[in-house]
């Protein structure tokens, strides 16, 4: 007999000759709710239907990513390709071979830049050029994402390869990495900053902070600090320098000030440790900023080659800042600066 409320009851010619129930629906229990098989089939192949779709289309995703890859890497050999061409003309075209060239001659060291997969010469050769008047600060934040979108532009163009900034604030950098990131543009890969014995602040603290945020690299310029660590300025303003000249009345009277007295009692602390290193002041300066590794190059200035030669020697002087010889500077200058991490260690 048949459980009362059960699906217990088997219908009439419900068995085959074998005795085995061939039901064609299944009963839910006690409700009395019938789902038929057919139902289930159209169900499931539904759901299966549904699943391959999704494969197919996370498949397709992949193969699209895939293909983007593959099309960047291909723009980066042939960008690479058309830079090792450029050089290889260039160095025929003035009767040069890299055997030759600065790098075999000073022992040129090369750095990452950043994290942007850029290797640069720990040494570079720069000017300070501006056309027309400074931008001011409310400016730059009116113009910053056309900024972003322009280079973008240059560089999608084939006119450049990368773009960095030049003396912008640590909150500018971020600001140009997020709009860059907002609107699928290209960011700045480094900022060109102000790096010397007497100015420290921003490289040493606030651009590695950026270096481990977004990647930002350092190339830096001034290692003499316009001159000023040359000693030629020990007796005064000499005539036909750089102080004496019109429209650099602020470095001349940064020289003359108190601060400026100080430093050069400083520099003449800072060449007895030259002369004992077999080096000039100038080399002694170019190679404490090369012993900073979140420095990924110096830009030098020079009015003549012998002395750009001589300055990029300062590379043979970097292996003798040892750590006591660097503590040595740092007692001498008396102005090591300290981030928020060192005062909480």
């Amino acid at each position: 007999m048949p459980k009362p409320g059960g699906g217990g009851g088997v219908p009439p010619g419900s068995r085959d000759s074998s005795g085995i129930c061939r039901s064609s629906s299944i009963s839910s229990g006690s409700g009395g709710k019938i789902l038929s098989l057919s139902s289930m089939n159209e169900s499931v192949h539904s759901g299966l239907s549904c699943f391959l779709s999704e494969q197919a289309l996370e498949q397709e995703e992949k193969q699209q990513r895939s293909s983007q890859l593959a099309e960047f890497q291909r723009l980066r050999e042939v960008r690479a390709a058309a830079q090792l061409k450029n050089l290889e003309d260039f160095l025929r075209m003035n009767h040069v071979s890299l055997r030759d060239s600065i790098s075999y001659a000073t022992g040129m060291v090369y750095r990452n830049l950043g994290k942007s997969g850029l290797r640069v010469s720990c040494l570079g050769l720069g000017t300070w050029v501006t056309f027309g008047g400074q931008i001011t600060d409310e400016l730059i934040w009116a113009v910053l994402v056309e900024t972003v979108r322009a280079m973008t532009y240059v560089i999608n163009q084939g006119m450049a390869m990368y773009w960095g900034t030049s003396r912008w604030s640590s909150m500018e950098i971020m600001e140009a990495y997020s709009v860059a990131r907002q609107f699928n543009q290209i960011p700045p890969i480094c900022e060109q900053a102000e790096y010397h014995m007497f100015q420290r602040e921003k490289v040493e603290v606030q651009l590695p902070d950026l270096f481990h945020k977004i990647g930002i690299g350092a190339m830096t310029w001034s290692p003499l600090a316009c001159g000023i660590i040359s000693g030629k300025y020990t007796s005064g303003i000499p005539p036909y320098s750089r102080a004496s000249l019109k429209g650099y009345q602020w470095m001349k009277d940064k020289i003359l000030s108190e601060e400026g007295h100080r430093q050069q009692v400083k520099l003449k602390e800072l060449q007895a440790v030259a002369g004992r290193l077999g080096c000039t002041l100038p080399q002694l300066a170019i190679a404490w900023c090369l012993r900073n590794e979140g420095v990924n190059s110096v830009l030098l200035g020079a009015s003549r080659t012998e002395q750009l030669m001589e300055n990029i020697r300062a590379i043979q002087v970097l292996p003798k800042l040892s750590m006591s010889i660097v503590s040595e500077l740092d007692n001498l200058l008396g102005n090591k600066p300290y981030s928020k991490k060192d005062y909480r260690s």
